[in-house]
């Protein structure tokens, strides 16, 4: 029998509950190890990209080419991920991707042209993609057996494996190859993934072969026309969000040090307290959800970054402009798992890839728009456009309250029974769990 079966049927304190929760828990554990490795990863591989220019005797734009490897990659992988997910399972998707991308971060140190250094970033992106959606698809079903909205405490791993790859990478750089460097990190990684790996191959995925939020796929395969414009519309979302992300990682520092004549240590302070109280906002994030629910969450989220943004941005001091960006992170942090969680949901990794190829695109959009408008206007002024997203993000958040109220995407997680519609807050009968905690209406 299913653990998810168990876990809805088993009288609490029972067997059967005990094992389910067991397996639940063991799974939420091995998907978080996943989310840290890939941030680990990945930033791992970012503080060493000067010293791979340097190797390769790049200029920056033949680099910048050489970059976009990783972004099609991932585009174009995410993309396919979704169909993988459904024909083998998230978990073995998941798994395969932490292998091939653990593998593949040591092959940009191997190259010396910036041609060889394109192509096997493409393989890197293609991981990286993979891993990303493969992992979110697995999240969002375990959102729901657990019925509780722990998606946030995912992205919050993910981003404390960046903080610790980017600090372990600083200071390593001084003393170690990127050949060594990225080797090491290889190990790293394939270690982590024979650890957790076998949880995730052991244990499907809960509610695998379930319809997400009913019947929303046609006889071919594709989305229905309602659903496909839902999950679009989280997607926007999540580019919304992911654009802030972007340009705050590339032109924040820039910002204070330019305009505001910041110190050059601290101008680069400022990028690390964004990230860190995103991080903390996602630390936070299930509490926030349990009592405000979903859309509450999003709508805050959105307009707290976007004052924080027009604080950071336009502030006449470096420490006002730093609050902004503080201000910034907690009101970004939960916007995109919340947006990812909701597309799951609606439309199963088919809606985690459509969302999180949308997102990854404002994150790869934010930067160079901002250096355009930088040009036209002035930096401040271009990166008030960060404000006007998350506020965009905000009013779509709270236009869409309603828009999905036959998959019932406003609930922390899916309800496990296919009845008749409950109101907010009534118990199941078979398990006495509250339906819907916190879902804000």
């Amino acid at each position: 029998m299913p653990n998810l079966n168990k876990l809805r049927t088993a009288v609490p304190g029972g067997p059967g509950a005990d094992t389910a929760a067991l397996s639940l828990s063991r799974l939420r554990t091995a998907l978080t190890v996943f989310f840290a490795l890939d941030g680990f990863l990945f930033a791992g591989w970012v503080v060493r990209i000067p010293a791979i220019k340097q190797q390769t005797g790049a200029s920056a734009s033949d680099l910048g080419l050489a970059l976009l490897g990783v972004s099609a990659g991932a585009v174009v992988t995410m993309t396919l991920t979704g169909r993988l997910c459904r024909r083998f399972g998230s978990h073995p998707v998941t798994v395969a991707s932490g292998v091939l991308m653990s593998l593949s971060i040591a092959l940009p140190a191997l190259t010396h042209s910036t041609l060889a250094l394109g192509l096997v970033l493409l393989v890197f992106g293609a991981a990286y993609g993979g891993i990303n959606v493969a992992m979110n698809s697995a999240a969002v079903d375990l959102v729901a057996a657990l019925r509780r909205p722990v998606m946030p405490s995912f992205h919050a791993a993910f981003s404390l494996g960046g903080m610790v790859g980017a600090g372990l990478g600083g200071l390593v750089a001084g003393g170690l190859s990127p050949a060594a460097h990225l080797l090491a990190l290889t190990g790293v990684g394939l270690l982590i993934t024979a650890f957790a790996g076998p949880t995730l191959m052991r244990h499907p995925a809960p509610g695998a072969g379930r319809s997400p939020a009913g019947e929303t796929r046609s006889e071919d395969g594709r989305l229905r026309g309602r659903t496909r414009r839902l999950v679009v519309l989280f997607g926007v979302i999540a580019l919304c969000t992911a654009y802030g992300e972007g340009a705050m990682a590339d032109w924040g520092a820039l910002h204070l040090e330019q305009d505001l004549h910041a110190h050059p240590g601290v101008a680069a302070a400022g990028y690390s307290l964004f990230a860190l109280t995103m991080t903390a906002g996602r630390l936070t994030g299930t509490t926030l959800l349990e009592r405000l629910g979903q859309t509450r969450t999003l709508v805050a989220g959105g307009a707290t970054a976007a004052a924080g943004m027009l604080l950071g941005a336009l502030a006449p001091t470096v420490w006002l402009a730093l609050l902004g960006f503080a201000v910034t992170g907690l009101g970004l942090a939960n916007i995109f798992p919340v947006a990812v969680a909701r597309a799951g949901a609606l439309a199963g990794p088919g809606g985690v890839a459509a969302a999180s190829t949308l997102g990854y695109g404002g994150m790869l959009l934010g930067p160079p728009v901002i250096g355009f408008l930088a040009d036209w206007f002035s930096l401040p002024l271009a990166m008030t456009t960060v404000a006007a997203l998350a506020a965009g993000a905000a009013l779509i958040g709270y236009g869409a309250r309603n828009a999905s109220a036959a998959a019932k995407p406003d609930h922390p997680a899916r309800c496990a029974e296919p009845a008749a519609p409950r109101q907010p807050g009534a118990e199941h009968t078979t398990t006495g769990q509250t339906c819907c905690p916190g879902s804000g209406r």
